[in-house]
């Protein structure tokens, strides 16, 4: 900080802000090398300090507060905490909470004709990569985007269940997505009109015999 505020002073710099920035910020302004992530601040062994300081701790922002051997003291500090969440204590509150903010989404596919998937789900990221259908289409195989016909989502995107969905239909946590492949189409005509032979389709292609002998 110092070196920066002389040679601001050397420059005869006027700095002017427009919000309540902080050292912090205007050192960042002015480097221009920072870069910031998010982060969850996880406080352990909750059951060996007083219930005033774990309060203390809880309603910190961005703050968890766990316990890998809460046992013997959860009852009296869940009487303490009914105003609050219980499983602020528990290591599946912390796995839902890092899930969140990494903007993690469970995606289940579903085969057709049977059920879900739910025991292998694929994992998507906005931002890494993105949530579409699309995105889940690469997940399952690269192919997969050229094959399909549409896709019928389940869940909390859908405005119905089952919802007719485009590659561009964005995804939410633990949705079901069934992708509808396209029929192939056979070149050989339909029906009884359908040919069955090997030989060329046109007259001018096929091979010409050599005449019989007189």
């Amino acid at each position: 900080m110092l070196q920066t505020s002389v040679a601001l002073f050397e420059a005869f710099l006027h700095v002017l802000f427009r919000e309540n920035a902080t050292v912090d910020d205007f050192i960042d302004v002015i480097e221009g090398n920072r870069k910031h992530i998010k982060c969850v601040y996880v406080y352990n062994k909750i059951d060996v300090v007083g219930i005033d300081d774990v309060d203390r701790l809880a309603r910190q922002p961005n703050s968890i507060v766990i316990s890998c051997n809460l046992k013997a003291r959860w009852q009296m500090l869940k009487l303490h905490f009914l105003h609050c969440d219980p499983s602020l204590l528990n290591l599946d509150r912390l796995l839902a909470r890092m899930w969140d903010e990494m903007g993690l989404v469970r995606v289940y596919s579903k085969p057709q004709g049977q059920q879900p998937y739910f025991d292998e789900p694929f994992v998507l990221s906005s931002d890494r990569g993105g949530c579409t259908v699309e995105d889940f289409c690469n997940h399952v195989h690269r192919t997969l985007v050229k094959d399909m016909k549409y896709a019928l989502v389940l869940g909390t995107s859908a405005r119905h269940n089952p919802q007719n969905c485009g590659l561009s239909q964005h995804l939410e946590d633990e949705d079901v997505v069934q992708v509808v492949k396209k029929k192939e189409r056979d070149e050989g005509g339909r029906g009884r009109f359908k040919s069955h032979s090997n030989a060329p389709a046109r007259i001018a292609d096929r091979e010409k015999k050599a005449p019989l002998k007189q």
